[in-house]
């Protein structure tokens, strides 16, 4: 049983029918797909290295990650850093430009957006960060712990 209210649908999961279920889930995971650039896999497509998304302990949709170009050195399959590109780029479009030429300000303002969004969970990510601001890794914390 579904329930549409303005443009979300809201399962009820002791009732829902399998699909429904497979379509809420696949809805509520959408905006992770789009900050880290994965994509769903059907069940019958995944590959060892997904993530299986579980209804009622039976794999119904899987993850799948992008893996880095080159991939030597990689962190393997749950390797973010594209992940981390694109919230970088996102953050050089809100802010109008590059990060590395931005003002001091500009680039305290960016390191903050970017911790908002999550980006210093990810690994290594104060020394690409720091790259991208044209900084050292030293800096980026500074501006951290200034936020």
């Amino acid at each position: 049983m579904t329930e549409k209210t303005s443009s979300t649908t809201t399962v009820d999961p002791m009732t829902a029918e399998p699909a429904d279920v497979v379509e809420a889930l696949a809805e509520a995971v959408r905006p992770l797909l789009e900050r880290t650039g994965a994509h769903l896999v059907p069940a019958g497509e995944a590959r060892a290295d997904d993530l299986a998304l579980e209804w009622r302990g039976d794999p119904v949709l899987h993850v799948r990650f992008p893996t880095p170009s080159g991939a030597v050195g990689s962190e393997g399959p749950g390797d973010l850093s594209d992940g981390l590109a694109r919230l970088i780029a996102e953050v050089e479009k809100e802010l109008g430009g590059a990060l590395a030429h931005l003002p001091r300000a500009g680039k305290q303002r960016a390191v903050r957006l970017l911790e908002e969004r999550g980006a210093f969970e990810m690994r290594k990510s104060a020394e690409t960060v720091a790259e991208a601001l044209g900084v050292t890794r030293f800096t980026v914390y500074n501006y951290l712990n200034r936020g």
